[in-house]
């Protein structure tokens, strides 16, 4: 098993994401691109980036907004669609936002398509 947030879960999540071609992602989505910092992983803190509804290793230049959160959180937010647990996280201080923060505003009512759905549960699986 790959262990999550590693090199080769990068490489594996580049691989679905490819194969999985366009995610018809409504627009709320679709011209998001956010920062994230994950921490107490086994790798350390780990950069990665949500750009277009796609999850891309490193932090991205053209991002507004930065998120700091841990591993458990990004799982249930972002690969979940959690928001929920999204309200929760932030209330409680395990989401750390800098920068733009409509854009966080706009994934409040933003659903996930079919298409990054299933994208995402691979990625989960791995």
């Amino acid at each position: 098993m790959t262990a999550f947030l590693s090199e080769a879960w990068f490489d594996k999540v580049a691989e679905l994401t490819a194969a999985a071609g366009d995610l018809n992602l409504p627009p709320a989505l679709s011209g998001i691109v956010l920062n994230l910092v994950v921490t107490g992983t086994d790798n350390g803190n780990v950069e990665m980036a949500i750009n277009g509804g796609k999850l891309e290793k490193g932090l991205n230049p053209n991002a507004s907004t930065k998120l700091t959160l841990n591993a458990d959180v990004l799982k249930k937010v972002f690969l979940q669609f959690d928001m929920s647990a999204a309200m929760q996280a932030f209330m409680s201080g395990q989401i750390k936002a800098e920068g733009d923060m409509t854009k966080l505003m706009a994934l409040q009512t933003a659903r996930p398509s079919a298409e990054q759905k299933s994208l995402f549960e691979k990625v989960l699986a791995i």
